[in-house]
Order: C-alpha cells, then structure tokens, then sequence
C-alpha cells in the first residue's frame, strides 16, 4: 500500500486572509464543504482575530457553529477534522462558544515578526500560547501551533536554527499535538530543509510535525519532496495557491493543494482527495475572487493523452 499524506487544508483561512476580495460567510461554508466532498479531511475553517486587523475573518463564529452542526447531524463525515485560529485567551472564549473542535496558536521564530504580527514579544506569545493550551485541555479540545519565519524572516534576515529548534519543543511541552513548520516568506530552499529538520529529530519526533511552505520563489514543492525524504507525513497547503501574509512584505501563496496532490499521487503517495474536483474549486474560487489562482494545475489541468492525427501524404 502507498504511504498515506496528511493534507492540512489552511484556504479558508490563511488562504482568503490575504485576499481583496472578502467573502460572505456563507461562501466560505460552501467552500469548506466543497473540499470535504473532494476528500480533504483537516481543514481551517477561519479565525477568531480582530475584525479590524483582518476583516476578511469576520464570520468565523458563524461557520464554526454551522459546521459543528453539520457534523452533528451526520451530515460530515466523523473523520473531518475542523480547526480555527485563536490568538489568546478572548479568542479562545469566542471559540468555545462556537463549539470548535480543535484550535492553532501561532508564533514566531523572529522578535520583529512577531511584533509586526501579533504585537507581542515571542516570550509573550508563549504565555498567551500557554493560556489558550490550558483552556483547551480543560475542554477536551486538540491544540495545533504555528511557527512562522523559520526559514528566514522579512525584518531580520536569517534565523536561528536552534532558536527554531527551542520554540518547537516549547510549543509541544505547551500541549500542541503537531507544530507546523512556516516558510512564510518563501525563502527555504532544500538543503535549508534538510538541515533543520535533522537538527529537530534529534530532539523531537518528527511524526510532530508539519510543513508549511509558500511558493514565494518557485522552490515550494522542492521543499515538500525533501521534507517527505526525512519523514514528514503532515503537509499544509492552500487550495489554488491562496495566501499571503499581510505582515510579511511580497510574501505570495502557499503551495497549491492540488499542486501538491498532483505530485504526491504521481510519486505513489495516497492522500484520499480526488484531484478533479479540486480543480474544480479552483475554478469555483477564481469566480468569486474574481482572480485566475496561481496553481499550475489548476491552469494546466489533469494531463489527458492526445490521439496523434495521421496526416495524409
């Protein structure tokens, strides 16, 4: 049997944070429902963040609460796992009360870009990171963390690898199930990869963690294919290529999901979503967007055999 990917679907969120266009959060469910039928399984639904700092968010209590209903109903599969973004300690009041099942607390590897995103020193980060895990463990809730600018930061340039190294098993000991490893700004290439990632599983397994790369210099599936050689079984992407980060200078999309199913599946992976209907989506998403998506997939479609034509002589 072909060795399972996990596909860690962050459109709805980190993927449409970015956009000009702000979806109604009625499109966004339709969105999310969208990839569940496509076979995604772990997807980030929204966030529970200042209106006024990322307004295209507003609405996340709303899809939390209707997508909870849905699953209750039975109307989602039980394996689909849900997550939203929570800040700090009033985000997680706002979560709780929308019957999420999982949170992602995110941080920094970098001082500056921890200033510039979430106002706060990465030693503060981690007290409000450690507020959050509490209130969620107390709830029976699943904690996922983000560190961002591990690769190298807008503001600072390269970052400490054993700095990386210390916040990643600081969010585990938090209580995090999984940290996702962020090339915010698209700058890894892999030997970067390989090399921090050796650096981490001497300390810490790495079935803990996740890759998230952006596609910023073309070197986004390159990384995916190193990570995959060292063992990484968990992936974030974003349909169509969405994203960018409003506090990261020139910082484009993360890697297209079915960029990154099209080359897991052809290099014999498994990962339950069927590519045709993200293409699909991709199509449904340009529309409302009212953008082309920068997936290659989604331009170049599914490759179809062409009958050659005999010419006559």
């Amino acid at each position: 049997m072909s060795k399972k990917i996990r596909i860690y679907e962050v459109g709805p969120r980190d993927g449409l944070q970015n956009e000009v266009v702000r979806l109604t959060p009625n499109l966004r469910i339709q969105f999310i429902k969208k990839l569940i039928a496509s076979g995604v399984r772990h997807i980030e639904t929204g966030a529970f963040v200042s209106e006024k700092w990322v307004p295209q968010m507003a609405g996340s209590a709303k899809i939390s609460k209707k997508m909870a209903s849905l699953k209750a109903q039975g109307n989602i599969p039980k394996d689909v796992k849900l997550c939203a973004l929570v800040p700090n300690s009033y985000g997680m009041k706002l979560a709780l009360a929308s019957d999420v099942e999982e949170v992602a607390v995110f941080g920094a590897a970098s001082e500056s870009f921890s200033k510039m995103n979430i106002n706060c020193s990465i030693d503060e980060s981690l007290e409000r990171f450690k507020q959050v895990a509490d209130e969620a463990k107390k709830n029976k809730i699943r904690v996922r963390a983000y560190l961002s600018t591990v690769f190298g930061c807008p503001f600072e340039g390269e970052v400490s690898e054993a700095k990386v190294v210390k916040l990643t098993e600081k969010m585990l000991e938090l209580g995090a199930y999984e940290v996702s490893l962020g090339d915010t700004i698209g700058v890894a290439d892999p030997k970067q990869v390989e090399r921090i990632l050796k650096k981490i599983e001497k300390r810490i397994s790495l079935k803990k963690i996740a890759m998230h790369f952006h596609d910023t210099r073309g070197t986004g599936l390159a990384n995916v294919i190193m990570s995959l050689q060292m063992g990484i079984t968990s992936f974030d992407s974003s349909l169509g290529g969405l994203g960018g980060c409003p506090y990261a200078p020139a910082a484009t999309g993360n890697i297209a999901t079915e960029d990154l199913v099209y080359t897991l599946h052809r290099m014999g992976y498994s990962t339950g979503i069927e590519l045709s209907e993200l293409i699909k989506i991709n199509h449904w998403m340009a529309k409302h967007v009212k953008r082309s998506l920068p997936s290659k997939l989604g331009a170049a479609g599914i490759p179809k055999r062409v009958p050659v034509k005999k010419r006559k002589l």
